[in-house]
């Protein structure tokens, strides 16, 4: 297969999708071809595939091994501590990888009286996102706010921000404690598209609460984990 010159799209670029696809394909299961057989096969210069390579080392889909080749870098489970409050993204950077998220929807809910009640409020506001550890999708958050928390929260760039820093840092919140369940289900027919799993994968479902210093409700938070990519650990004391 050859590249198009004719695109507005570089070659670089070009090839670094078509080995995207490929590895995420299965096509290659331990290491790529080497820097000449792709030169060969897609009429590349050597600047060409390095640059391809690197773009997607950097996305940490693959990983330099010194004399031995370019491999497939396998990811680990990502992994959440229970017992301690922390963002997504930082579990995410704890594991080596790189946090990601991307917006799916927001806006205000007034129909929904069981997250109503949770939140003590008439309406709330909610911002729905995918999120990624490097290039692998692993999570659909649906966060809940009271409608001047969430409209706060809607003037950031909901893409990039950390919510958790935020709500800190910017405006003023001592995030303390949650009450939290975890249980199974299996994917919806959405779910399975966005997490780019098979139909009927069963989850992780998460519910939690986040309460602030002074015992006040500042968010209710519905989370779908891949299971295979997700891994909570729990650390027991007699008392």
């Amino acid at each position: 297969m050859r590249l198009s010159e004719t695109s507005s799209v570089p070659l670089h670029a070009q090839l670094r999708s078509l080995l995207e696809s490929d590895i995420k394909e299965e096509k290659f299961t331990t290491k790529i071809p080497s820097e000449r057989d792709l030169m060969e096969k897609y009429q590349v210069s050597r600047a060409t595939v390095r640059e391809a390579i690197s773009l997607l080392v950097i996305d940490g889909l693959l990983e330099k091994r010194q004399g031995k080749g370019t491999f497939i870098k396998q990811m680990p489970p990502v992994q959440e501590w229970i017992s301690s409050l922390s963002s997504l993204s930082k579990t995410i950077e704890n594991m080596g990888m790189v946090p990601r998220a991307r917006l799916l929807d927001q806006g205000e809910v007034s129909n929904n009286p069981d997250i109503q009640n949770i939140l003590g409020t008439r309406s709330s506001y909610f911002i729905e996102r995918l999120r990624f550890a490097s290039l692998s999708p692993i999570a659909i958050e649906r966060h809940y706010y009271s409608d001047k928390i969430g409209r706060l929260l809607s003037t950031y760039d909901l893409d990039t921000i950390v919510i958790y820093d935020v709500l800190e840092n910017d405006l003023g919140f001592t995030l303390w404690e949650t009450d939290e369940t975890v249980t199974s289900r299996l994917a919806t027919k959405k779910e399975a598209i966005l997490l780019d799993i098979p139909a009927n994968t069963c989850l992780l479902e998460m519910k939690r609460i986040l309460f602030d210093d002074k015992g006040r409700i500042i968010e209710y938070l519905e989370s779908v984990y891949r299971s295979d990519l997700y891994v909570f650990k729990l650390k027991r004391r007699r008392k």
